[in-house]
């Protein structure tokens, strides 16, 4: 079987792309990808990916566009929309699954008008507003935050479950402002640097390209060692080492660190379509499995506080929580829905 996966824009839809692709592999299909060449991508999937074959087209979102600018986005959308029907054609592909994000749309257009079944991953505690439209004429509508999805769960690479441990005390601590990078995250962690200091926990940080510079100067000064990062691909190495995180809610790093069994400081993006980090964190707060702070005064206070609660409860309950093998599910359902 041929499989064309679709979307990205930022890691979060890109990481899906990878567990999924991983699991189709494994499972005898030939894989291919068709992203944007805005966005993160082709750092993801350019030089290295389980892809046959990659596609980097010309789109950008369109939702926060207005006048020329949302015409012209349009405008290339349909044009990859074109050139994703003769792709999709080249290959023979027989299913397409979405992973959400501005890079989805072209291919997922041109996926329904060749009627090639179209599956979805909704990431995110609020659906998009692509996965909206697209979601009535898809074959399977797949989420971990809706009750009637018939695959529960989040497809997370096996390796977070591998390294799997409960957290007892806290001796690291890691800050993540995604693939961006975030300055409400980067300000925090060197505004309680010393503090992690004298206590003896040390501290590994993705900081963000642009914002490493200044974060890699801020440690200096205060002489505080840090693991720091500008962008990595080795969370799956990082990850394992902390017993506490400090992180957007971007869906992907969510059930990552949720797979993982380590608690989490959900600082969500105020700007995020929706408020849909708000709403991802929200859902782990509610079930008690972590914790979240909007960006503002109190965030230095609810991260100090943290620093001294129990952590055992929150990681043995994340790891009851947490399902493996969805992205095997994901597979299997498309074998079976293509019978």
């Amino acid at each position: 079987m041929k499989l064309c996966i679709t979307g990205g824009g930022t890691g979060g839809h890109l990481m899906i792309a990878d567990a999924l692709s991983a699991k189709a592999l494994e499972s005898g299909f030939e894989v291919i990808f068709i992203g944007s060449t805005s966005g993160q991508d082709r750092k993801y999937f350019e030089d290295k990916s389980n892809f046959s074959y990659v596609y980097f087209l010309n789109t950008s979102g369109v939702v926060n566009k207005k006048g020329f600018a949302k015409v012209r986005a349009l405008w290339n959308i349909f044009r990859a929309f074109l050139a994703s029907r003769a792709i999709l054609k080249k290959h023979g592909i027989d299913a397409t699954y979405s992973v959400g994000g501005f890079s989805a749309a072209a291919a997922s257009f041109a996926t329904l008008s060749l009627k090639i079944p179209l599956f979805i991953h909704e990431q995110n505690a609020v659906q998009g507003r692509l996965n909206s439209l697209l979601k009535p004429y898809a074959k399977r509508f797949i989420s971990a935050y809706d009750k009637d999805s018939p695959i529960k769960g989040y497809p997370v690479k096996d390796v977070f479950f591998e390294n799997q441990r409960v957290r007892e005390s806290l001796k690291c601590i890691i800050f993540l402002g995604g693939s961006h990078g975030a300055k409400a995250i980067n300000d925090l962690a060197l505004s309680v640097a010393e503090e992690l200091k004298k206590r003896d926990i040390k501290i590994i940080h993705q900081a963000g390209e642009s914002d490493y510079e200044r974060v890699k100067k801020g440690y200096e000064s205060l002489s505080v060692d840090v693991e720091l990062f500008g962008f990595t691909k080795e969370l799956d190495k990082l990850i394992p080492r902390a017993d506490l995180a400090v992180s957007r809610a971007g869906a992907s790093t969510l059930w990552e660190l949720s797979a993982n069994g380590l608690p989490a400081l959900f600082v969500p993006y105020p700007y995020a379509a929706s408020d849909h980090q708000f709403h991802n964190a929200n859902f782990i707060v509610k079930n008690e499995l972590g914790w979240c702070q909007r960006e503002g005064d109190g965030l230095k206070d609810k991260l100090l506080g943290i620093l001294d609660e129990s952590l055992e409860q929150k990681s043995k309950k994340l790891i009851e929580h947490s399902i493996k093998g969805v992205a095997d599910m994901m597979i299997k359902d498309i074998k079976e829905a293509l019978k």
